[in-house]
């Protein structure tokens, strides 16, 4: 079962930390340990900065440095208008998937019932 979730959620996590950042401007290390928090623990922080760099890339981000205590400057990742725009679609596309997903289950489950009858 490990292995299904994580590769679903490989093709929704670019989505997922764009809705993080809708929220309020984030670090990776921030990102990981909020996804962690909500129960996806198998997340690994590689994964996440891999991620960042992809859509830094793309222009869906806009990028801070800031000072840390700690070692070099930390990018600090906010949503801009472009990322808004990519959010909304993802969200559109989640919706009319998950929307289907739902109709498949019914069908099936009637179909189902009806032969136990």
């Amino acid at each position: 079962m490990a292995k299904q979730m994580t590769e679903m959620l490989k093709g929704t996590l670019e989505g997922t930390v764009l809705a993080i950042l809708s929220r309020r401007s984030a670090h990776g290390y921030e990102i990981t340990a909020w996804l962690r928090d909500q129960g996806f623990t198998e997340i690994a922080e590689g994964t996440v900065y891999a991620l960042l760099v992809r859509v830094e890339q793309r222009g869906l981000v806009d990028v801070e440095k800031v000072p840390s205590e700690k070692g070099p400057p930390r990018k600090v990742y906010s949503l801009n208008s472009s990322g808004r725009e990519y959010l909304d679609e993802f969200w559109r596309n989640w919706s009319f998937l998950s929307a289907r997903l739902e109709q498949l289950r019914d069908q099936i489950t009637a179909v189902q019932t009806e032969g136990e009858n």
